[in-house]
C-alpha cells in the first residue's frame, strides 16, 4: 500500500534532521578527544550585590599663594643694597640698617651717639620694599621716614645748653695762695637750626655719616695775661706775700685796716709809685680837718707809696712799727719802712694785687 506523498516529505526532513545532528556530534567528539569533562557537584556560586558610597567632593581650600620672587638685582632702599633678597630678608636687612645710631661730632674730644628712636623717627620699610619688588634692576628706591620735629628740636635744644659758653676774658686768679694765669676761652653758640636740619636728613635719607656740629664763634676780649709779680695780702693773718711766676720769692708782716676801715677785698693792680710821697687827707671823717704832710720823719705813709686801684688805699711804710701784725690802719696796708723801700724795687705799676680774708 503506497503511503501519502505528504508523510513521505515529513519522513525524509526527519531523517536529514538526525543525519545532521550525527554529524555535528561527530565534530565535537573529534575536537574534543583529548578533553577530560568534569562533572562538578558544587552549587553554582551566589553573587553578592555590594553597594559603594562614594566620599564627599573635596571642599575648596585657601588660595595657594605663589613663591615671592627675589628683588631685582642692584635696587637699593634707602641707599641698602637689597637686590637679590627675598622680600623678608630685604625687609629685615633695611630696619636694621635704619637703626643705626647718629654721630654728632662736636670737636676732637667730643662724640655722641643717638638712637633714631630717641628722635621718634619711623621707617615706611614695607611700603619701600613693595616698590622695590616692581622697580627695575638697579633703581634707587627711598625710604619714607617719619620724624618728630618736636623731638628733634628738644635735642637740639638740649645740645644747645650743654656745649654753649660765654667767651671769658684770660685773668690772674689764685689757686689756693699761689696766683695763676687763666688762660682766655672762646666763647660758641650751636647754630640750632643748621644742627636740626641735618638730622632730619640723615634720618630722611638714611645716612648714617658723623654730622659735626656747627658754632657761631665769639672771641674774647683779652686774649692772653702774664706777670712777673703778684702779690697776695692775707687780711685776716696780716702777712703779704710776693710771688713771682713759679715760686713765693718773700713773705712779710704788715698791718691791715681796722675792723671801722677795713682793707678792701678784691683783685687790684697797683696803679702808681712814689718816693718819699705827700700824705693828703682822704674824704673821710676820721681825715676831717687834718692838713697835707710833707715827705720826712713824721709822714705816715713812710717813705715810699705804692697806690692800689681801690680809691685812697696803698702800700706804704709807717713809722709806727709797732701798729705792724695788728689791724690798725684806716684801710691800707703798712710796712716797715725797710720792708716797703724793697718791695718798691721789686714790683712795677701794674703788678697785680690779691686781698683775701684769711
Amino acid at each position: 500500500m503506497k503511503k501519502p506523498a505528504h508523510l513521505l516529505v515529513a519522513g525524509l526532513l526527519v531523517a536529514c534532521g538526525l543525519l545532521g545532528f550525527a554529524a555535528a556530534f561527530g565534530a565535537v567528539t573529534s575536537a574534543g578527544a583529548q578533553t577530560t569533562t568534569t562533572t562538578s557537584t558544587e552549587p553554582p556560586p551566589t553573587t553578592t550585590t555590594t553597594t559603594t558610597t562614594e566620599p564627599p567632593p573635596p571642599q575648596p581650600g585657601p588660595p595657594v599663594r605663589p613663591t615671592p620672587a627675589p628683588i631685582p638685582f642692584g635696587v637699593t632702599v634707602g641707599g641698602i643694597k637689597v637686590g637679590g633678597l627675598m622680600p623678608s630678608k630685604a625687609s629685615v636687612v633695611v630696619e636694621r640698617s635704619f637703626a643705626r645710631p647718629l654721630e654728632f661730632v662736636v670737636d676732637r674730644e667730643t662724640h655722641l651717639d643717638l638712637l633714631p628712636t630717641a628722635l621718634g623717627a619711623k621707617p615706611n620699610v614695607d611700603k619701600a620694599i613693595r616698590r622695590a619688588r616692581v622697580a627695575h634692576p638697579g633703581a634707587a628706591v627711598p625710604l619714607d621716614v617719619a620724624v618728630a620735629r618736636d623731638r628733634v628740636r628738644g635735642y637740639v635744644d638740649r645740645l644747645s645748653r650743654k656745649f654753649d659758653r660765654e667767651p671769658r676774658d684770660a685773668k690772674l686768679v689764685l689757686q689756693g695762695l699761689r696766683p695763676r694765669a687763666l688762660p682766655a676761652q672762646i666763647g660758641r653758640s650751636l647754630r640750632q637750626q643748621a644742627a636740626g636740619l641735618a638730622i632730619r636728613k640723615a634720618l630722611a635719607n638714611n645716612h648714617r655719616a658723623p654730622i659735626r656740629l656747627s658754632f657761631v664763634i665769639t672771641k674774647p676780649e683779652v686774649r692772653s695775661v702774664a706777670f712777673k709779680r703778684a702779690i697776695v695780702i692775707m687780711r685776716g693773718s696780716n702777712r703779704l706775700l710776693l710771688y713771682g711766676k713759679e715760686n713765693l720769692i718773700r713773705e712779710f708782716q704788715v698791718a691791715t685796716g681796722q675792723p671801722a676801715y677795713p682793707t678792701p677785698l678784691g683783685t687790684w693792680d697797683i696803679v702808681t709809685k712814689q718816693r718819699d710821697p705827700w700824705w693828703y687827707p682822704p674824704p673821710s671823717k676820721w681825715a676831717a680837718n687834718s692838713d697835707p704832710v710833707p715827705p720826712g720823719p713824721g709822714n705816715p705813709l713812710g717813705t715810699r707809696w705804692m697806690g692800689l686801684s681801690a680809691p685812697y688805699v696803698g702800700i706804704h711804710g709807717t713809722p709806727d712799727a709797732a701798729s705792724i701784725g695788728y689791724s690798725a690802719s684806716h684801710g691800707c696796708v703798712r710796712m716797715r719802712i725797710p720792708d716797703a723801700e724793697w718791695l718798691f724795687q721789686h714790683v712795677d705799676v701794674g703788678t697785680p694785687v690779691f686781698i683775701i680774708a684769711r
